[in-house]
């Protein structure tokens, strides 16, 4: 015999993520009794148990695990299709959950979600901003947008954009401090990093003619949001290592000034990461699309010549770079 009551199976999920079945009963108007009742029905249907109890928190089972991965599948599949049917006319709905860089997002996104969002209406945008890399598969997002190179290989990622960090400072630090002319320099400087990928920068990487050099960097602040770097950069404090994405429109007004323009620095790209364990909803897939076309675009209009610079910003990595299949 299997599940009868998807509310069971929900007070399951439920349980799961808080760890706590009482705490799961109460967010879905449960007693306690009824609670503990829906979780042994469950586990009577399929003849598994799904729960290591204690007298402090529940622990997921091997088969409470396999259960509830399909589950979120399950109730996924079922809430596209409900909103689906609801719109009535096959127009995008739903909440789309999207992580991203705070920088990206305030400095070059905001308009690319608000475009998006008048053209469909129907859909809502949770937007969770900030450098601290979230966990795809266990947290609540549909989408996350991650700069670097990729190592989880069970997410499935889109090329978005390739860019590249671009070293730069303000007139004002320039004047005051002197401007860098090679890699070495930079240990005179006051160099302002960040966490990339959790982890804080300890070196800048730079090539030229073939041969790379890497350059131990210091200086008297640091932080875990990436745009903290770029607004110090600003103010004069000193240099910083940033996207070009982030740090175009600032190098545009004149703001900073592109320092070692002769030398390359690595490739920086810009993926949209899905869990491949769940399925894709139209909305995310629009979002996606729409976000490469957008990327390609923005960086195509370039008036300093940067994103075509040897080693440099592929404009259109979206679409050139092809992409993997994100269906169910």
């Amino acid at each position: 015999m299997g599940i009868e009551n998807l509310a069971d199976l929900r007070l399951v999920q439920e349980a799961a993520r808080s760890g706590s079945l009482s705490a799961a009963g109460r967010t879905l108007g449960l007693t306690p009794a009824a609670a503990s009742a829906a979780l042994k029905r469950v586990e009577s249907q399929l003849g598994a148990r799904l729960f290591e109890r204690s007298t402090r928190a529940l622990r997921l089972t091997a088969e409470g695990q396999t259960l509830l991965d399909y589950a979120g599948r399950a109730f996924e599949l079922l809430a596209e299709a409900e909103a689906q049917v609801a719109a009535g006319r096959g127009e995008l709905v739903g909440t789309l959950r999207v992580a991203a860089p705070s920088d990206l997002t305030r400095r070059v996104l905001l308009p690319a979600f608000d475009e998006f969002l008048t053209r469909h209406p129907g859909v809502q945008l949770a937007l969770s901003v900030g450098d601290r890399p979230l966990d795809v598969m266990r947290d609540e997002v549909d989408l996350a947008l991650r700069y670097g190179p990729l190592a989880d290989s069970r997410l499935v990622a889109r090329p978005l954009a390739q860019t590249r960090p671009v070293l730069c400072a303000a007139p004002a630090y320039l004047q005051r401090r002197g401007t860098p002319r090679l890699p070495q320099d930079l240990v005179q400087h006051n160099c302002l990093s960040f966490h990339r990928g959790g982890r804080r920068q300890r070196e800048w990487r730079f090539g030229q003619g073939g041969q790379w050099v890497a350059v131990r960097i210091d200086g008297d602040r640091h932080a875990d949001d990436a745009s903290l770097a770029r607004e110090w950069a600003v103010a004069g404090v000193g240099i910083t290592f940033k996207s070009y994405l982030d740090v175009r429109a600032d190098l545009d007004s004149g703001a900073l000034v592109r320092l070692l323009p002769d030398w390359d620095t690595e490739a920086y790209p810009l993926h949209a990461l899905l869990p491949s364990n769940r399925f894709v909803p139209a909305r995310v897939r629009a979002l996606v699309d729409f976000l490469a076309d957008w990327l390609a675009q923005w960086l195509a209009d370039d008036p300093a010549g940067i994103a075509n610079a040897g080693g440099g910003v592929a404009a259109g990595a979206g679409r050139a770079a092809g992409r993997p299949n994100i269906a169910a």
